[in-house]
């Protein structure tokens, strides 16, 4: 049970003693944090949303409220504020008992038990196979890729599908492009004219020579297959799938645009909007006719009049398979100059009769990567393109180990909302300093942790379980108020879920950082460390003297702390360090091991 549905169940049963008890259920009410800190830890509308059901004013029946929480176990105090709401207080046994209970769930605290909600798809990336992974694709597979951690967390069945482009003029024109180069020719006009394409070619003419000799088709599929797996040792092509799993990005389902047709799932989608009257022929080619009553009613061509299928039209028998696959949900993540194919794909579902409403995108805004204040628009590496890779690579030398870079790239992309643009700062991200956001973040985990061996080393025990009453001595209001924060994250993990934004995560994360280095200043002044220092265990008959009581109840706290915070990294894919080297401007803070 949540401290929310606790705190809930306290206002019921005062409610009962009221009288009011019968009306509760009949009314939506909530039980939140008050705007202000200052005005309590919860606040509740309850008293408002009776009082037109039973006929009374909200303040009388506030006052009520609070007479009749008086001998609550879980209220401190409570008073009435505007027009009918009641703030409250909670007791430090509330705040005690969520931390038992997220030490009994461990890491998996804010999690829904597993397949338990919705079958969904979430389609991600799918850029073309006919470049490296851009800076671009890496924001949509780090956006697609928390947001599938975050439905998991809530109990969903999650497929990760990537959608390769492995037909039509731009494979084509990719094949023709790989095949001049091989020739020491100029690409195509419209061609691919990046250096990649030349290291390509030139591994293609050392493994299989003869498909640079055949057709086009032949050449196009070997090309994608291999920019899919990478060549190996290469910097510049190592590969769209290692480049994602260098990124932390795995999916479960490749599927291919050239099987669709290869198979008859384009002819036979068609053939069922023909049979509905959705298809017509003008001018040569073949369009599909919208709906009656379509926001977007504008024609879209299917079938080009030289007879070729447009790429809509793989796309309708693609959207048309993932239903009969049997989710639930298709989720899918664009650019935000994709809005119109949102209620193009929802028409031709509508069309054949598919639930359209089972369908969502998730658009997203423009990646700038700046060094020194200057843009950064292409790769050393690749000519034409900014990668994924170069930009990882060159963080991971400077951190020194490899993973900075995927850390500082999902971190940085995910600490904005999906809505805006993000800029990614080279050299700050480069930073091993409490100035990069990421760092921060990661050395608070690591601080946890060092917290915690140096009390190993003392012979003090961090304890998952605290017999009754000793987290009594857990009282610091700072402790107490991190303990709440700590019993927020599964109602943040349910709405950054359900609204599909993982920032949410990151701000929580970042909130829990400064919360405790702030504590740990304020401890630093009053003098009341967490573990006893060296001077005190200097003295003889220390032991007597130190509240080892108060110490454990803190060293639990802590260790409640560190899984929120793990668990919270793990979720937007970014680790959480054991060990890290103190920055020069932290001092003395973190205990030395």
């Amino acid at each position: 049970m949540s401290l929310a549905e606790r705190v809930r169940d306290a206002l019921t049963s005062a409610l009962d003693s009221c009288g009011l008890g019968e009306h509760v259920g009949a009314v939506s009410w909530t039980v939140e944090r008050p705007k202000r800190a200052e005005h309590g830890d919860l606040a509740t509308n309850v008293a408002m949303a009776l009082a037109k059901k039973v006929g009374r004013p909200p303040r009388a029946i506030a006052e009520e409220l609070v007479k009749a929480l008086a001998s609550s176990d879980a209220v401190a105090s409570a008073e009435v504020a505007g027009p009918g709401f009641v703030n409250l207080r909670l007791r430090p046994a509330v705040f005690h008992a969520e931390l038992a209970a997220i030490l009994r769930a461990g890491r998996a605290w804010g999690r829904a038990p597993a397949a338990t909600g919705e079958r969904v798809d979430l389609e991600f990336v799918s850029a073309n196979p006919t470049g490296p992974v851009t800076v671009a694709s890496g924001r949509n597979a780090i956006l697609g890729d928390a947001v599938a951690r975050l439905l998991e967390a809530r109990g969903c069945h999650v497929t990760r599908e990537y959608y390769v482009n492995d037909r039509g003029n731009q494979v084509r024109r990719f094949a023709e492009s790989v095949k001049a180069a091989a020739d020491g020719r100029e690409p195509p006009e419209d061609g691919y004219k990046g250096a990649y394409v030349a290291e390509l070619a030139a591994w293609l003419r050392q493994v299989e020579p003869a498909v640079l000799g055949g057709d086009l088709e032949g050449l196009g599929r070997v090309a994608v297959a291999t920019m899919l797996r990478g060549i190996p040792g290469s910097r510049t092509l190592p590969g769209i799938r290692p480049s994602l799993a260098d990124l932390r990005v795995r999916f479960d389902v490749w599927s291919s645009e050239e099987a669709l047709h290869r198979w008859g799932a384009v002819d036979a989608v068609m053939r069922r909007l023909d049979a509905g009257g959705h298809l017509v022929r003008k001018e040569g080619a073949l369009f599909f006719k919208a709906p009656e009553g379509a926001t977007d009613d504008k024609d879209r061509v299917v079938q080009k009049s030289d007879g070729t299928w447009a790429y809509f039209a793989s796309d309708v028998a693609y959207f048309a398979d993932k239903i009969a696959r049997g989710y639930d949900r298709l989720v899918i993540v664009l650019g935000a100059d994709h809005h119109g194919y949102v209620t193009r794909v929802r028409n031709s579902m509508a069309a054949l009769g598919l639930p359209a409403e089972r369908f969502e995108a998730l658009l997203y805004q423009l990646v700038f990567i700046t060094k020194g204040g200057q843009a950064v628009k292409s790769s050393k590496r690749a000519g034409n393109v900014l990668t994924v890779d170069e930009v990882m690579d060159e963080i991971d030398e400077a951190a020194g180990r490899k993973g900075a870079g995927a850390d500082a790239l999902r971190f940085f992309f995910l600490s904005r909302s999906a809505n805006v643009n993000v800029e990614f700062d080279m050299e700050l991200a480069k930073k091993n300093s409490l100035d990069n956001p990421v760092f921060y973040v990661q050395y608070g985990h690591a601080r946890l942790c060092s917290i915690l061996r140096k009390a190993e080393s003392l012979g003090i025990e961090a304890p998952r379980h605290l017999p009754e009453g000793a987290w009594a001595k857990l009282a610091h209001p700072d402790e107490l108020a991190m303990a709440h924060k700590l019993a927020d994250f599964p109602g943040v993990v349910t709405e950054a879920a359900a609204l599909r934004e993982p920032h949410r995560i990151v701000f929580y994360v970042q909130e829990l950082a400064r919360d405790f280095q702030s504590y740990f200043t304020r401890l630093k002044g009053e003098r009341d460390p967490i573990l006893p220092p060296d001077s005190t265990r200097a003295e003889e008959g220390w032991e007597a003297r130190w509240d080892l009581g108060k110490t454990r109840a803190r060293l639990a706290w802590i260790l409640a702390i560190r899984d929120v915070y793990a668990a919270a990294l793990d979720l937007v894919g970014v680790s959480a360090p054991e060990r890290m080297d103190r920055p020069p401007a932290e001092g003395d803070d973190t205990p030395d091991e």
